[in-house]
């Protein structure tokens, strides 16, 4: 007879076909009935904290919820990092856990369930009788709140026979959230006069707008209004039209486009939390600016917007584009400034100062070689900003930043795992820095085991915590702690099966233009170690350091 385990995985299994995490005493039994009674795909990782971040990362890069799995006390507890971050960034995802058993904790367990609420995680406990209808519910949970859930699996009933598994019923996922009522109706009228009659409109769209299938009406809206766009750095590739895009804004935009955002007199905000670094800390907009927001949050979530309507950003920009009709601006802004040029970056050295890359220029060169059909994937760190500002991608779920919303670093490595499941014909690019890639080296392994031949790495080696060395480095804080031993990270990646290329010079990329011609079947994983010049520092970290100086 099935047990409590098998109704869980084989109840998870009818939802979510990728599993990924790490086995023990407290999810064998669940790891035993995926791999013999269902079709989900299990893929180990090394650490357990790579079984979040891999679920996390294949549900940015396909929109399909998935599972991590780990066992009961230091397995969890190495989940909650990762855990926290997919809380932050407001992704689904369904964690199963060993717990302690149902007649009390014991010497070794720890209260899972309060470390869990503590970094604003729920958790669902099954139970004998209950197990099949207890895992819909977090499915359900998971989705409708886009938050990750634990499901917990007491020890003492993991294997214990529960009968023929229940049909349970699909989750209930709540429709898009419409405008309505008399204050969003008039609202909405508002900001189509006000863009219909603005001589420079401005359209802004986060990860939200991307989510809720907003591209064709924002594109819509764009051209009906005659407005020049940009995204957030997690709602990059947004807009379908790139000949008016300005990119991304905050400290990953370019000069000239936010000098041009900055001219703007009306402003529309679509599923964009417009946090700090997306509002240049508070000049994205100029002072005159009219800002208005489209969200599915409780409320406007800057000072600077004016008119706020609580909707979804598809429904909403449709009801805008309706209301606009022919009577869009008869200006002609977006036609009579150089978006191209506006959009441009420093292109940088061959070689910095100090005789090491210059990552603009490698930024740029490998921008050039990268295939078409890539899905980048970002640790954390000072290097963030070069993939950002010099890798276009064609969609948000393209570019994806794993650890960025609770500020963490070392996620990298488990992320390529994730996005190399979802999207199994395209190339998954990793941009990692020294420290990140340090911290989660374990999942270098899991990384060329699953992307094989169609993934590649480019750690931003430069032996230091940059952020820390540029924001506390300048202010005459000791250095040592922010140091790195240089590491040879290509030969980290030969260890495990990849073929590792030590990157001095621009000329030394040329086996990554040999390596995207070759047939993914056969080629290795590359990683390309970047030894790049701290001194070079990102426009975005100079903007926290005028802010923070």
């Amino acid at each position: 007879m099935p047990s409590v385990s098998a109704h869980v995985a084989l109840t998870l299994a009818q939802h979510i076909d990728a599993v990924f995490g790490v086995m023990g005493n407290g999810n064998a039994y669940f790891l035993d009935a995926i791999e013999t009674q269902t079709d989900a795909v299990f893929t180990a990782v090394r650490h357990e904290q790579g079984a979040v971040v891999a679920a996390d990362a294949h549900f940015r890069t396909s929109g399909r919820i998935a599972a991590g799995t780990s066992t009961y006390g230091a397995g969890f507890t190495n989940t909650l990092t990762a855990l926290a971050e997919a809380v932050q960034a407001r992704v689904p995802l369904v964690l199963v856990v060993g717990d302690e058993p149902t007649s009390g904790p014991r010497p070794w367990d720890v209260d899972q369930i309060a470390l869990a609420s503590a970094v604003g995680a729920r958790t669902y406990t099954v139970g004998r009788a209950d197990a099949a209808a207890t895992t819909v519910i977090a499915i359900e949970h998971a989705l409708t709140y886009r938050v990750p859930v634990v499901l917990a699996i007491p020890y003492d009933v993991a294997a214990l026979e529960a009968g023929e598994v229940p049909e349970a019923p699909s989750p209930r996922i709540p429709a898009p959230l419409a405008p309505r009522g008399e204050f969003a109706d008039a609202m909405l009228d508002e900001i189509a006069t006000a863009l219909a009659g603005a001589e420079r409109p401005f359209l802004l769209a986060g990860r939200g707008a991307w989510l809720s299938g907003a591209s064709t009406a924002l594109g819509e809206l764009a051209a009906a209004t005659g407005a020049l766009t940009a995204s957030s750095a997690l709602g990059r590739g947004v807009f379908p039209d790139t000949r008016y895009d300005l990119g991304v804004t905050g400290g990953f935009g370019a000069d000239g486009a936010m000098e041009l955002v900055r001219s703007a007199d009306v402003a529309v905000v679509f599923g964009a939390g417009l946090n700090q670094f997306t509002m240049r800390f508070g000049d994205l907009f100029a002072p005159g600016t009219r800002v208005f927001q489209i969200d599915i949050a409780a409320a406007a979530t800057h000072a600077h917007v004016g008119g706020f309507v609580r909707a979804d950003a598809r429904l909403a920009a449709e009801e805008l584009v309706a209301r606009i009709g022919d009577a869009g601006s008869a200006h002609s802004w977006r036609e009579s400034v150089d978006v191209a040029a506006a959009r441009t970056y420093d292109r940088g050295d061959d070689l910095a100062p100090d005789g090491r890359l210059d990552p603009r220029s490698a930024a740029r060169r490998i921008a050039e070689l990268l295939p078409e059909d890539r899905v980048v994937v970002s640790d954390g760190g000072h290097f963030i900003g070069w993939a950002n500002m010099y890798w276009p991608v064609a969609a948000p779920d393209r570019m994806m930043m794993v650890g960025t919303a609770f500020q963490s670093i070392g996620l990298g490595w488990p992320s390529v795992v994730g996005a190399a499941l979802a999207r199994r014909e395209s190339t998954v690019v990793l941009t990692s820095g020294d420290g990140g890639g340090l911290m989660a080296i374990a999942d270098l392994e899991s990384a060329v085991r699953a992307a094989g031949g169609r993934g590649m790495a480019v750690v931003w080696n430069d032996a230091a915590y940059g952020a820390e060395v540029n924001l506390y480095g300048l202010k005459g804080l000791a250095e040592g702690p922010m140091r790195i031993p240089e590491v040879d990270f290509a030969a980290f990646g030969a260890a495990v099966g990849a073929e590792g290329v030590v990157v001095r010079t621009l000329s030394d990329l040329d086996r990554l233009a040999n390596w995207v011609e070759e047939d993914p079947s056969s080629r290795p994983f590359l990683l390309l170690d970047l030894r790049v010049s701290g001194d070079v520092i990102a426009p975005y970290q100079q903007e926290i350091i005028r802010v923070n100086s």
